[in-house]
């Protein structure tokens, strides 16, 4: 679990309005407080909903909210167990990672055609991503809330094990053939200690 005076400032963040930028980037925007190469993580925010203050997880390649477990394998002297969460980082040229002290990273993609429809994924290393993914339109605004090329996310029920998956928003109110999706806002929250790099879970 996290501090409670980290989440605490995350509680008291959430009420800000959050628009998400329209302009179209591939650069990190400023941010008050996340910076490039800074590790994250990721809270969803939408209000009177299952999945508010749900933390993003990555496994098996997709990213989640509310997975049982994520089954990474994490190196830290400090946390050496997984904490059920993700830890991203920002590059500066608008990439998305999963953070890790590695010589292999892990790196996300979107995949906004009309087959993916939105697909939010990562690949590892040199593993290729699909035909139609992109991986660097991510950035930050002044609000701390992460979006792609100026689109938020979306998260859908009935994934394994009960969890939510995330998805990028293309346009598909409920994308992958999936049904009571929820629009959300992507709070990023920087951590300053106990950082978790890991090594996140992949298909087989």
């Amino acid at each position: 679990m996290l501090s409670n005076a980290l989440s605490f400032a995350v509680l008291a963040g959430a009420a800000m309005a959050s628009p998400y930028s329209t302009t179209p980037t591939n650069s990190v925007t400023p941010s008050p407080t996340i910076r490039p190469n800074e590790p994250f993580y990721i809270m969803s925010l939408r209000s009177a909903s299952p999945i508010h203050f749900a933390q993003f997880q990555a496994a098996l390649n997709s990213i989640f909210l509310y997975l049982p477990s994520q089954n990474a394998t994490c190196d830290d002297g400090e946390k050496p167990t997984d904490p059920n969460y993700a830890t991203f980082a920002l590059s500066e040229d608008g990439g998305l990672y999963l953070y890790a002290q590695s010589a292999t990273p892990q790196q996300l993609f979107v995949d906004r055609s009309g087959m993916g429809q939105g697909k939010l994924g990562y690949t590892t290393g040199a593993e290729p991503g699909p035909r139609n993914g992109e991986r660097t339109a991510f950035s930050v605004d002044e609000y701390d809330d992460l979006s792609f090329n100026g689109a938020g996310f979306i998260a859908c029920p009935n994934s394994i094990e009960g969890s939510w998956s995330v998805w990028v928003d293309a346009g598909f109110a409920n994308p992958g053939g999936n049904s009571d999706c929820l629009g959300l806002a992507a709070r990023a929250v920087k951590i300053e200690q106990n950082v978790n790099s890991c090594s996140y879970s992949q298909q087989q």
